[in-house]
């Protein structure tokens, strides 16, 4: 899709309306029944006076990928709206697994061991259910989160088995200078060897296609929000 370059809110309301547009043709396009693709308006970096119109369009799930920017805009907007549902889509490091777990309702990037004992220790503590994805690195970069795809359906069985989590789903980011269909049929592939039904891929320029390869959530900002501010300009407004 085309990207904006601005945000005022007639401008939020108007792409967020086009991108549910949009996943409503691919879906048909795809012969998969009408909502069976969620929308995660990716807010992050974003602050809560430009988020305010998607809420008021009536979105409820957002994806956020710093616990510390969440932590800074989402429990005011969540005195403001119902019904919100937040993710985590950005690797989470141990030591704010507490405030993650308090915060957040879906958690999609569980990559590792420590992660997975970190999880369990802190839902058990808090008497809190979330729905967790494992994120696979399915282009195997170095400087990429995510489990490596050789190890992805042992490590959902290890998150079950050793650690009692029960992983909804698995999450990808493809590589952004290859085609993605692979990644995304790599991706559909290990869910089903590992059991799970829910895909967590595509974003403003390919959710099209992962559609197309059965993604059941989609992660859109910037086609919905516009360019991103820096993220440091984002913390101080926040």
């Amino acid at each position: 899709m085309n990207v904006p370059v601005s945000s005022p809110a007639s401008t939020i309301e108007d792409n967020l309306k086009t991108v549910r547009n949009a996943i409503a043709q691919s879906e048909q396009e795809a012969q998969r029944a009408t909502d069976s693709v969620q929308l995660v308006a990716v807010s992050k970096t974003f602050n809560a006076d430009e988020i305010t119109p998607a809420l008021e369009a009536g979105q409820r799930i957002f994806g956020e990928n710093r616990v510390q920017e969440a932590e800074g805009k989402w429990p005011e907007l969540r005195e403001k709206f119902s019904g919100i549902e937040l993710h985590l889509i950005g690797p989470l490091q141990s030591n704010k697994t507490a405030e993650a777990v308090a915060l957040f309702d879906v958690i999609q990037t569980v990559d590792r061991e420590k992660i997975a004992a970190t999880i369990a220790a802190e839902t058990k503590k808090q008497n809190r259910k979330l729905k967790l994805f494992v994120q696979v690195n399915t282009g195997s970069e170095e400087q990429k989160a995510g489990i490596d795809p050789l190890d992805a359906v042992a490590f959902v069985a290890r998150c079950r088995d050793v650690h009692d989590l029960e992983i909804a789903g698995l999450m990808c980011i493809p590589p952004v200078d290859e085609n993605p269909g692979p990644h995304f049929a790599l991706l559909r592939k290990l869910a089903n060897e590992a059991g799970v039904k829910e895909l967590s891929m595509g974003m403003s320029g390919d959710f099209e296609t992962a559609i197309s390869f059965g993604a059941t959530q989609v992660r859109v900002g910037s086609a919905i929000f516009g360019s991103r501010p820096p993220l440091t300009q984002a913390l101080t407004q926040a």
